[in-house]
């Protein structure tokens, strides 16, 4: 026997609701499968749940196109990081600056390597170090490191930054906006739940395959279990061997 199954995407969900808003308008209330009040929940509920869904849509699409620039930026201030610290260990090697410079950055004093630059917080911070460690040293007289300068390098960071904060709040947005389709969401299949199971008893005493009929009219939607697809199948296949 074919079982009736509930929407599970927001176009079937939305498909549900038209069938449903659509039969409320052509059919008199007195000869509605479902009650008024089903009726005005579909009313209320359907606009507020397609505005939800667009919402949702446009802050992901929103946040992917703004991704793009932002991960521009990001990769061009991890090489301008990391080309800093590159010239400052030249410049310890050549003696040109002392190991101790190392310090004023956070860095190791004795330490070659660039530090790990994979995560936007690595990114962020070691950015901060520099610019702060260069100010200091720039304080106190000393010799400014070059090619790239700390000056170019803050534009860079600074941009960054501005794309970085831009970027959480669109996150922000879409996080919230899928909050609200989830209530939404949940809302809707209570009341198609409830539509489809006023529907289903108001058709209660018809013959199964007519009451399914007249249910999917409605929008209810029946689907057969594999088994019974498979026993389809095998009934019909030799009237189908036949034609040929």
């Amino acid at each position: 026997m074919p079982y009736r199954r509930l929407p599970n995407t927001d176009s079937s969900r939305l498909k549900s609701l038209y069938a449903a808003l659509h039969k409320g308008k052509d059919i008199p209330p007195f000869k509605l499968a479902f009650t008024p009040g089903s009726y005005r929940k579909i009313q209320s509920i359907l606009p507020v749940f397609e505005s939800a869904i667009n919402e949702h849509k446009n802050a992901l699409n929103i946040q992917a196109e703004k991704n793009k620039e932002y991960q521009k930026r990001l990769r061009k201030v991890r090489l301008y990081i990391s080309h800093f610290i590159q010239v400052v260990n030249m410049a310890v090697t050549r003696g040109d600056l002392r190991p101790v410079t190392r310090n004023y950055f956070g860095l190791e004093e004795d330490g070659r390597k660039v530090p790990t630059l994979s995560s936007e917080e690595d990114v962020i911070n070691w950015g901060r170090q520099l610019i702060d460690g260069e100010y200091k040293r720039r304080m106190k007289g000393l010799n400014p490191v070059t090619n790239p300068t700390i000056a170019v390098l803050k534009v860079h960071y600074d941009k960054f930054i501005e794309y970085h904060n831009y970027q959480k709040s669109l996150k922000s947005r879409s996080q919230r906006a899928q909050k609200q389709l989830n209530e939404k969401r949940s809302q809707v299949d209570r009341i198609i739940q409830q539509i489809w199971n006023e529907v289903e008893n108001s058709f209660n005493d018809l013959p199964e395959e007519m009451r399914r009929e007249k249910a999917s009219e409605y929008g209810l939607v029946y689907v057969f279990r594999k088994s019974e697809l498979n026993s389809i199948n095998l009934f019909q296949s030799p009237r189908a061997e036949g034609i040929g």
